[in-house]
Parts: C-alpha cells; structure tokens; sequence
C-alpha cells in the first residue's frame, strides 16, 4: 500500500465531520470547505511525520482547528440580522430604507446555512454531528464567542474531546482550556438558550405543514399563514438588516414585499438538521432564477423562525442549479 493511499484509506472518512467542525468555527460553507481542503493538504504533506502518537482523528481535528483559528485572525464574526440589533417596527412597503428583497447589497459577511448533505458524506442514516451542534441558533451563538473560546467550547461540549486532548490539539494547558470552557459556557448563558429542545412535529404533521406554508406563497395568500406560525414567530433575511417578531409584523412584512402569485419556486431541502428550502424567483424572461436558501424552525405544528438567506450562490451547494425552466413547479 502506498502512503497516499494508506493516507486517503485513514483521514477520508472524517471529511464530513471536519467540514462541520470548521462550518461551526467559521459560519460559512464556502470558507468551511476551503478549510477542510487546506486541512487535507497539510495532514498529506505531513503525514510521513504522523508517527501515531494520537489518533488519526484527533490528529486531524488539530490540524483543521489550528488551521480555523489563523484564518479567523483575518475574518469578522458572522452574524445574522437579530445579532445586531432590536427587530423593526417598520413591516409596510419597502423603502430605500428598508432594502428591498430583491435586490439586497449586503453590508457584512452574513452567516451561512450549511447543506444536511454534506454533513452526512452523501448517507443521510450517517449523523456525524449532534442534532444541536449545527442547528441555526447555536451556530449564530458561537460567533458571539472568541475564535478561542469557539474553538474549545466546540472541541469540548459538541464533539466530546478531553481537556487534556484539546490542551494538546491547541498548544495549551488543561488549566487555560477550563478557564477558556467557563467564560465560553457564560457567554453563551448570557446570550441566552441556544440548545433549542424543540418539540418538532412527526413526520406526517410535518410535511402537512410545509405543504400547506409553500402552497400560501405559491398562492400569495397571507391569510393562509396564520394557523401556520407561531404568535412570536420571527422572520430575518441576511444581507437585509431589518427583522421582524411577532406573528402580525411577519405576516405584514411578507404581504407587503413578498407574496406574489406564482412568483415563487421552493424546492424542499434540509439545512443545519433542519427543514428548508432551495428558493427560486420568476424573472422577466420567465425562468426561475436561484434567489437563495430559506431554513424554517418548527414548534409543535406551527413555524417558530423563518431565516431567508438572500444569496444565489449558496443554491450549488445545496446540489440545485442557478436558473430553472418556467415549465418546472415546487
């Protein structure tokens, strides 16, 4: 066996879960799947000198986090829109103040939602990941923390590392882990619960309940929504800064500047372990046109959260392409 071999037969099945690991140090696919690859590059170039003092696994999630960790030297956090500020009172027509949907200018790097597909290295029976560990609402919460404290606090409460093997995997000592694991734990206390242990629906109470919330924006009927969302529902569209709380202000926002009769294409997807949608918009020339990813959190039988990310380029991560026929219905 040559050593490229033995190195791909060794370090390969643990792509999906690096690539987790680095979507929660980082907030981005795209930035996630170019650290993995720097991650593989460097563990081959390097492998001669793995004389298997640690595991191969462990080995690798050093490489990948000390690899995060000087590219988080040059990144801002990744928030989304409810991390920057109180929800907008504002829900009528857009307004050069309040950007329109259809064409936002985003002024941060936003956070991004990550495929369940390649989470799961293409068997979705393979979870990689807990359930929590990659859901929206954490992964928003960890940008809130140091690239330091990210690090520990996901190598140590998600992926289950000892201290004293994330004191070796980060050059430290068991006693600044700990201090770094408290501080990181407080301030994710402060901010508020983050594990979301969610009531979801069953399966079939589920998909009555996308069918039912696609077929409301296929028929651009905002009354049908109603019974759909919670009465604290809340709606955030990254790059636009404006979000929106409580059942009223979402279902007005949404009436306002975005129904429209069959302008609308939603392809059911699962994103961050969580239900969602590939979403295209007719454009003049009749095609749908890939408009961006939108990720629904459930409670009960009624929609708790509804996050757009208004970004074309994350549909060919999801495996969709960027314009479909007109002829083509969700």
């Amino acid at each position: 066996m040559t050593a490229d071999v033995e190195f791909a037969a060794l370090a390969e099945p643990f792509r999906p879960e690096l690539l987790a690991h680095c979507y929660r140090m980082l907030g981005s696919i795209h930035d996630a799947e170019d650290l993995v690859q720097e991650t593989y590059l460097r563990a081959w170039r390097g492998f001669d000198r793995f004389e298997g003092r640690s595991s191969v696994r462990r080995w690798l999630y050093k490489i990948a986090t000390m690899a995060c960790l000087t590219a988080m030297q040059t990144r801002a956090r990744r928030p989304l829109p409810s991390g920057l500020g109180a929800p907008s009172g504002d829900h009528g027509p857009a307004t050069p103040s309040t950007p329109s949907t259809s064409s936002p200018e985003p002024a941060v790097d936003w956070l991004q939602p990550v495929p369940d597909s390649v989470l799961t290295g293409g068997d979705p029976a393979g979870i990689v990941i807990g359930r929590t560990g990659v859901r929206l609402a954490f992964i928003a919460a960890l940008q809130l923390l140091s690239a330091r404290q990210r690090a520990v606090l996901t190598l140590r409460d998600v992926l289950g590392f000892h201290t004293a093997e994330v004191a070796d995997m980060l050059d430290s000592t068991p006693a600044a882990i700990d201090s770094a694991l408290r501080r990181a734990r407080a301030r994710l206390a402060e901010a508020g619960p983050v594990a979301e242990d969610l009531a979801e629906p069953d399966e079939a109470s589920r998909r009555d309940l996308l069918d039912a919330y696609v077929d409301a924006f296929i028929r651009a009927d905002p009354d049908a929504l109603v019974n759909l969302l919670r009465l604290d529902v809340e709606i955030e569209m990254p790059p636009m800064p404006a979000w929106f709380t409580g059942r009223d202000a979402v279902i007005g926002f949404l009436a306002h500047n975005v129904m429209r009769r069959d302008a609308w294409l939603m392809i059911p997807t699962n994103a961050n372990t969580q239900p969602a949608f590939v979403v295209y918009r007719r454009e003049q020339d009749g095609r749908f046109h890939a408009h961006g990813i939108q990720v629904l959190t459930l409670i009960g039988r009624q929609v708790s959260r509804i996050t757009t990310f208004i970004d074309a380029s994350l549909v060919p991560a999801f495996g969709h392409p960027a314009v479909l026929a007109p002829t083509v219905r969700g």
